[in-house]
């Protein structure tokens, strides 16, 4: 595929031809860069209840797909971290770990009849701390999702999360034999007192143990994942952790801007910045990263060229057809997103937890949101545009039968500031159809977000939340 910039209309302007209009807007996006994570849409805080509750059976025997994507949550983890607003529960009790466990190993024994036999192509374990759990409990993980849910290791690309005091042989061992294709472990900072500063006592000494570990077994995609803007943080500070995690050759890194919100430990004002410099921090790693041959895919995410030893099957880049097993986990299909409900205080989940072991039936969603069209759309617009693929408008148009650029005409803003780029992008007829004689080439136009577009990305997803999503999740009221 072929992608190269193009001169459609409407073009960026220049900032002589701005209307006080998008002026008003262009300082809005860029002067607050990082007002929320939108890591799925809708935000979870926008979940209500379900009355009536919807049937499972009835919600997944309406989707199309041909894979899906397998989801487990352990929200357990050995301490909560100061900047975590996460479904998770410091606790460490084996006892309390092993129910947890068979509460899921329940909900997928009532869950498989309805995924209809569809396989899976994706499998992650996420948290919490998965690797928290004992090693007999970790290896129940894969045995449910093989021999209950159906899931095929050979054709599925598997994902599980870890941390640096939980990484030992025993685990990783497991791990391995499973066909664990990506271990992702978080770090945040490779200095003691950064670390320390966001409430995660952490010893340089022990990461870099960890992940000589992780690097010996050779585990097809290592991920690690660092943190922006801590209090006492500097440029220098910032770039020497960047540099201790490229001395370990990750596949991929993911770089996430510290967010503090009321309902995490660090509060706002807390942060002992005297200015906020993340945007800063932000574009001095970018351009490390891209200097040491790391391609950017999204304001997080940056990855070398990675090929799997797997035949894996296709999936949906917008996420749909997501089962997540375990209290705290989201599941999607096209028209309804549901979940456990969601806690963020020790009290409250503990107790949405104590409800979820001692269910009987895990069969109804009674939690969740239900997307009408307009809602799709957003969604469809906003899970393409912040990756560095972009919002092809063929397929918008495949699925909706309209144009984003009608439906959402605001989009306009992000070209016209040269936020995004309107592109043009080839495909050879092969690259559809292997079998075709006459070899032709089919052009489709991309928005995508510019390098100083994807920087601002934060703000860019923010911005397209819908009204109804928002007030939503302004009235939500933690717990």
């Amino acid at each position: 595929m072929n992608q190269e910039p193009t001169q459609l209309p409407p073009h960026a302007l220049s900032p002589l031809e701005w209307t006080s209009e998008l002026q008003e807007w262009n300082r809005q996006i860029t002067e607050a860069p990082y007002r929320s994570y939108l890591y799925s849409y809708p935000h979870k805080t926008a979940y209500r209840e379900l009355d009536p509750p919807y049937s499972l059976q009835s919600l997944w025997s309406k989707e199309q797909l041909d894979s899906y994507f397998l989801y487990m949550h352990i929200p357990f983890c050995a301490a909560r971290c100061g900047f975590c607003n996460l479904f998770t529960l410091p606790d460490k009790r084996a006892d309390v770990h092993k129910e947890y466990v068979d509460a899921l190993e329940r909900q997928a024994r009532q869950w498989a009849p309805i995924m209809s036999g569809r396989p899976f192509s994706r499998f992650a374990i996420g948290g919490g701390t998965p690797t928290l759990l004992a090693p007999e409990q970790l290896e129940r993980l894969f045995d449910i999702a093989e021999n209950v849910m159906g899931l095929n290791p050979a054709q599925a690309s598997i994902s599980v999360e870890t941390s640096p005091d939980t990484v030992t042989p025993e685990r990783l061992e497991i791990l391995k034999r499973r066909g664990t294709d990506r271990v992702s472990m978080g770090i945040q900072s490779f200095i003691e007192a950064e670390s320390a500063a966001i409430y995660r006592p952490q010893k340089p000494a022990l990461v870099r143990q960890a992940l000589d570990m992780l690097t010996d077994y050779q585990f097809p995609l290592l991920n690690v994942d660092l943190i922006y803007g801590l209090p006492g943080q500097t440029v220098e500070s910032w770039l020497y952790s960047v540099e201790q995690a490229l001395s370990y050759e990750p596949g991929e890194i993911f770089l996430y801007p510290l967010y503090v919100r009321e309902n995490t430990i660090l509060k706002p004002g807390q942060t002992g910045l005297e200015q906020d410099i993340r945007l800063q921090l932000y574009r001095a790693a970018v351009d490390r990263l891209e200097a040491a041959g790391y391609t950017q895919y999204s304001m997080r995410r940056f990855a070398r060229e990675f090929h799997s030893s797997k035949e894996l099957l296709p999936y949906s880049c917008q996420e749909e057809g997501m089962a997540g097993l375990g209290c705290g986990a989201r599941s999607y299909t096209q028209d309804v997103h549901y979940a456990s409900r969601y806690g963020v205080s020790t009290a409250a989940t503990r107790s949405i937890i104590a409800d979820y072991v001692a269910a009987e039936r895990y069969d109804n969603a009674d939690y969740g949101f239900a997307l009408n069209e307009q809602e799709r759309k957003r969604r469809f617009v906003l899970k393409a545009i912040l990756h560095r693929e972009g919002l092809e408008l063929s397929d918008y148009h495949q699925r909706f039968g309209t144009s984003p650029l009608d439906d959402l005409p605001d989009l306009h803003h992000l070209i016209w500031t040269g936020l995004a780029e309107m592109v043009v992008s080839s495909y050879s007829t092969s690259e559809y159809d292997s079998g075709s004689v006459d070899s032709s080439t089919i052009s489709t136009k991309v928005l995508r977000l510019t390098r100083e577009g994807l920087a601002y990305s934060d703000s860019i997803g923010d911005w397209l939340i819908s009204p109804e999503v928002y007030a939503l999740m302004e009235s939500y009221v933690g717990q």
